[in-house]
C-alpha cells in the first residue's frame, strides 16, 4: 500500500464519520505530493496518520486547516520527523474497556489482566470506572463510560481484579506531563469528551498504579504472564494494537498467547485477525471485533462508544 493510499482509506474507513478535521486533512495529504514525499522518507510503520497528525498536535501545529497543516510541515519537518521516529501510536483509550466488561463478566473472578500493547494502563481497571449502556448503569464514579450496545448480555456488577500488569515496548507514566500530552495529542481534534475521559482515568491510575513491564509481546509475554496469581484467571487483552505489528509476528504471539493458560480478549479490526463476521456496525467507528480466546462475540466502536452482540 502506498503511503498517499493509506491516508486516503483512513480518511474513508477510520475518519469519516467521527473525525471531519482528520477525515478532510488525511484527503489533504494524500493529494500533497510534498507531504508524502516526506513521510516516504521515514520506516513505514511511522508514516501512519494517526503519527503524523499527533506530532504535528504535540509540536503546536494546525490540524484543523489543510493549508495551514501543509505549511507547519514543510517548515518543521525535521522536529516533526524527530518526534514521529521516537514515538509510537499509543493511544490509550479508556472507552474500550465499555466493550471489555461483558466479556470479562462471563469469566471466572477473580481476574488477573495483563494487557498487551499497555501504553499507561488505562484499560487494565474496567473494576474502577463506571459505565452507561442506555438506561443500564454500573459502578460508580469517574470516568463514566457510555456505550451503545445492542443485543449485549450487560453484567449486574462490576468484575473483581486482584492483579494488573501491562508490557508494552514503551510503557507511558500518566504522572509524567510529556507522557500525559502526548497521549492528549493522539485524541482526535473533536474528541473533548474524549479528552476529558483521559484526565479523570489518569486520576484513577496514577492513585493505583499498575505493574507496566518493557517488553516484546512474543518474546516476553510468557515470563510476565508467570506472575499472576495462580489462584486468579488470567486474562490476556488488547486493543486496536496488532495492526501495527508485522503479520508474521502477529502470527507468533497468537500462538504464544493460545498456550498460556486462562482466556485471550482481542479487540481489533476484521482484517488484522482474518475474522470473517458480519458487517460493521451502522454508526461511525464500528469497525472492530471483540474475540474471546479467537471466536469473534460482538462489533464495537474504535473508541468503545458502540457494541453489537453476535449472539
Amino acid at each position: 500500500m502506498t503511503t498517499a493510499t493509506w491516508y486516503r482509506e483512513f480518511a474513508e474507513v477510520e475518519a469519516r464519520g467521527v473525525s471531519p478535521a482528520y477525515e478532510r486533512l488525511a484527503h489533504a495529504v494524500a493529494r500533497d505530493d510534498e507531504i508524502i514525499a516526506r513521510l516516504d522518507t521515514l520506516p513505514e510503520r511511522k508514516r501512519q496518520p494517526n503519527l503524523l497528525f499527533g506530532a504535528v498536535r504535540l509540536l503546536g501545529g494546525p490540524v484543523l486547516d489543510p493549508r495551514a497543516f501543509h505549511r507547519f510541515v514543510v517548515a518543521n519537518w525535521a522536529a516533526l520527523a524527530r518526534e514521529m521516529c521516537a514515538r509510537a501510536t499509543q493511544t490509550n483509550e479508556a472507552g474500550r474497556c465499555a466493550v471489555l466488561l461483558p466479556v470479562l463478566a462471563t469469566l471466572p473472578q477473580p481476574l488477573a489482566l495483563l494487557e498487551v500493547g499497555a501504553s499507561a494502563g488505562l484499560n487494565l481497571y474496567p473494576d474502577r470506572y463506571a459505565y452507561r449502556y442506555g438506561e443500564h448503569v454500573i459502578g460508580s464514579g469517574a470516568p463514566v463510560l457510555d456505550c451503545a450496545a445492542t443485543g449485549v448480555p450487560l453484567p449486574a456488577t462490576l468484575p473483581r481484579v486482584v492483579w494488573r500488569a501491562g508490557l508494552d515496548l514503551n510503557p507511558l507514566d500518566v504522572t509524567d506531563p510529556a507522557d500525559l500530552a502526548w497521549l492528549d495529542a493522539l485524541i482526535w481534534p473533536e474528541h473533548d469528551h474524549r479528552r476529558a475521559r483521559l484526565r479523570a482515568a489518569a486520576a484513577v491510575v496514577a492513585a493505583d498504579p499498575p505493574l507496566l513491564r518493557r517488553g516484546d509481546l512474543v518474546d516476553d509475554l510468557p515470563a510476565l504472564a508467570a506472575e499472576a496469581p495462580a489462584d486468579a484467571t488470567l486474562v490476556v487483552f488488547h486493543s486496536a494494537v496488532l495492526y501495527l505489528v508485522p503479520p508474521a509476528r502477529r502470527v507468533a504471539f497468537t500462538e504464544v498467547v493460545r498456550a498460556l493458560p486462562g482466556h485471550w480478549i482481542s479487540v481489533e479490526g476484521p482484517e488484522v485477525l482474518d475474522f470473517h463476521v458480519p458487517e460493521a456496525l451502522p454508526e461511525p467507528g464500528g469497525r472492530l471485533v471483540v474475540a474471546l480466546d479467537g471466536k469473534p462475540v460482538a462489533r464495537a466502536g474504535a473508541h468503545g462508544q458502540a457494541m453489537t452482540w453476535l449472539g
